[in-house]
């Protein structure tokens, strides 16, 4: 499960908290037909059942910012 956050990072660019992703690396992000590259800037999320929490910007481009928390697959 996925959802988004402020995020960390310059405007517009796609970046994502992941909590044991080495800071830096890129993950491959998809949901519902679509992906994204998106790399790691910060740690989280902390609440249970998720796994990754991805920018304004990188949730836009995935299609989930009226649903909020998506079920995503992460590579």
């Amino acid at each position: 499960m996925a959802s988004y956050y402020r995020g960390r990072g310059h405007r517009g660019e796609m970046t994502c908290a992941h909590r044991t992703r080495p800071f830096g690396s890129m993950i491959t992000v998809s949901y519902a037909g679509r992906s994204i590259r998106c790399r790691v800037t910060d740690r989280g999320p902390f609440i249970r059942g998720r796994v990754l929490d991805v920018s304004i910007s990188a949730a836009r481009a995935l299609g989930i910012m009226r649903s909020g928390v998506v079920p995503v697959t992460l590579e």
